[in-house]
């Protein structure tokens, strides 16, 4: 994983209708624990991780990570955004790619709140890194991913096996408004 590049971190808090996108903070601790233990959560990203284990391990404060988004809604951390630069392992792209990630609790689903933290991180970014493609990687299986990619103007580029599951590689160009 590498630095997003020349961006400012973190950017002052992102509002839309009704989310906030900021930096992470100490007080998300439990909220990153529900999220990364939640068996719903985990369904689709190789399970979820033991209770135990995350307690022992996450830190108190987190790690300073530009493109790591905590998501608010009424103040309280509700999911995570993700813009991370890593290398490609899909043929006919540029390496380093920036990937777009979401997690959200699952009280959370089906609100709209995934798209609505997605597009404002996805509007930030074309700011940011003006004409930088993104990418997104999902499970075929994974039928809310597979329509917010739809929703947020991903184009699919190509499908493949991997971790025994069909997966979706989508590319979304930053000149493109996330609308």
């Amino acid at each position: 994983m590498h630095e997003l590049g020349p961006v400012a971190w973190p950017p002052a808090p992102i509002r839309t209708e009704r989310l906030v996108l900021r930096e992470p903070e100490p007080r998300d601790r439990a909220a990153l624990i529900e999220l990364f233990a939640s068996p719903e959560v985990g369904t689709y990203i190789g399970g979820p991780r033991p209770r135990d284990e995350l307690e022992g391990t996450l830190p108190e404060a987190p790690t300073r990570r530009p493109g790591l988004f905590a998501i608010d809604l009424d103040e309280a951390m509700i999911g995570m955004v993700t813009l991370d630069r890593r290398d490609s392992e899909h043929p006919d792209h540029v390496d380093p790619e920036v990937s777009l990630g979401y997690m959200f609790l699952p009280e959370a689903w089906g609100f709209g709140y995934a798209g609505e933290a997605c597009a404002a991180a996805l509007d930030w970014f074309a700011g940011a890194l003006p004409d930088e493609p993104v990418v997104l990687c999902t499970q075929t299986a994974n039928d809310r991913s597979m329509r917010l990619a739809a929703k947020l103007g991903f184009t699919e580029v190509e499908r493949f096996e991997k971790y025994g599951a069909e997966q979706w590689f989508g590319e979304w160009p930053s000149a493109t408004p996330s609308g």
